[in-house]
């Protein structure tokens, strides 16, 4: 068992943007390819319905309409419908936006947060450091960081709730789920987001400070939603780094390369656990569930 308690899990995307894929994978194609905006909806058998990020949404294209947010819509073309947004997910699952009792943030870049404003039940739960490294950002400044904080609800202090808990030493994790496979996990330090060893969050800073994946199980797999921390499962798999261009936009080179390679090691020790990036097409379609629980 990778955790202590099974949730249940549902993956999507909320539109996608374009890349040239060799900026994401050394030695990719120079042709642009789809990188969708995925999130999940994790339902927890006692504190229900939650998401973990948004992707896109409508604001989206209404907060970059003007100089200097529109950069990032040129920087980064997006497509998406409204069709394809996290709500009408959460309605062909059975739920609505007001059931989200939760959005777990991995990180504050746009195609992450995108969609909270369209969930006005749910309480914001994130590193506390990823938020504090754009909060005050001037214009210019917060669009190189991905940042557009009129994607965020005006009462967005108020509802949120940072991760102010020390990390638990990953083996008092491991020993609360009963494990014994995973004693020399990559990361030393976990966060117990719920104090029951269901969700167990990791910093994966990096591509962002203060990025936050998420370790979970369902009846069926082990997951590693690991957000940015590699866009594709080829990286890891290939152990293939972004091109250095890349690094234009990462909060910490040197901290990405510590976790790309702590990827590298996880997928190498425990193939078994099924890794999630973001923004992975071969993820998106061979676990995005489309409605159906995994």
């Amino acid at each position: 068992m990778l955790t202590s308690i099974p949730v249940k899990l549902y993956i999507g995307a909320a539109g996608y943007c374009t890349h040239p894929e060799f900026l994401t994978l050394r030695g990719g194609s120079v042709k642009p390819v789809p990188f969708p905006a995925g999130f999940a909806c994790i339902i927890h058998p006692v504190h229900g319905a939650m998401l973990l990020d948004t992707g896109y949404s409508s604001r989206f294209f209404e907060e970059t309409a003007h100089l200097p947010n529109t950069l990032y819509r040129h920087i980064t073309p997006v497509v998406y419908q409204q069709g394809d947004s996290a709500v009408q997910f959460l309605e062909r699952i059975g739920l609505q936006a007001r059931d989200i009792r939760y959005v777990i943030l991995s990180h504050f870049h746009g195609d992450h947060i995108a969609g909270v404003r369209d969930f006005p039940e749910a309480r914001f739960i994130y590193l506390p450091q990823a938020y504090e490294a754009v909060r005050s950002l001037g214009p210019i400044a917060a669009v190189k960081a991905g940042f557009l904080a009129g994607l965020l609800p005006d009462d967005f202090t108020q509802r949120s709730l940072p991760v102010n808990q020390e990390p638990k030493p990953w083996t008092e994790a491991a020993a609360h789920a009963g494990t014994e496979l995973l004693q020399k996990f990559p990361w030393n330090e976990v966060y117990d987001l719920f104090g029951d060893g269901s969700l167990l969050g990791v910093d994966v800073s990096g591509h962002a400070e203060g990025m936050m994946g998420l370790l979970l199980r369902t009846e069926q797999h082990s997951y590693f939603l690991c957000a940015d921390a590699v866009w594709s499962s080829r990286a890891f798999r290939e152990q293939r780094r972004p091109h250095p261009l890349a690094g234009i936009i990462m909060s910490d080179r040197q901290e990405y390369r510590r976790n790309f390679d702590k990827l590298v090691q996880l997928h190498r020790q425990f193939p078994e656990i099924r890794i999630v990036p973001s923004h992975c097409q071969e993820v998106l379609s061979a676990w995005g569930t489309g409605g159906s629980e995994l």
